[in-house]
């Protein structure tokens, strides 16, 4: 989890636990917990809106398809000149 191990972890909650105190810190592990939450639930929507958006594209689904193909090609010509 972001390269940091346990004793990492530790000091930094000893820390917060110096500087917000016993009684603060579970209120700021809610908020932090619900901030999360409300930002995975927004990308969520915007993702939505996004596949959404493609699909009202005129066209959408045969540009992807041509791309992916011109990808595939890009790949091949690239492994064949090594």
């Amino acid at each position: 989890m972001f390269g940091l191990g346990t004793p990492e972890l530790i000091v930094i909650l000893a820390i917060a636990f110096l500087v917000f105190g016993g009684k603060k810190l579970p209120e700021i592990g809610s908020g932090l917990g619900k901030a999360i939450g409300s930002f995975k639930k927004g990308l969520g929507d915007v993702e939505e809106a996004g596949s959404e958006l493609k699909k009202s594209i005129p066209m959408a689904k045969e540009i992807s398809e041509v791309k992916e193909t011109l990808d595939k090609a890009k790949d091949l010509t690239g492994s064949l000149g090594k």
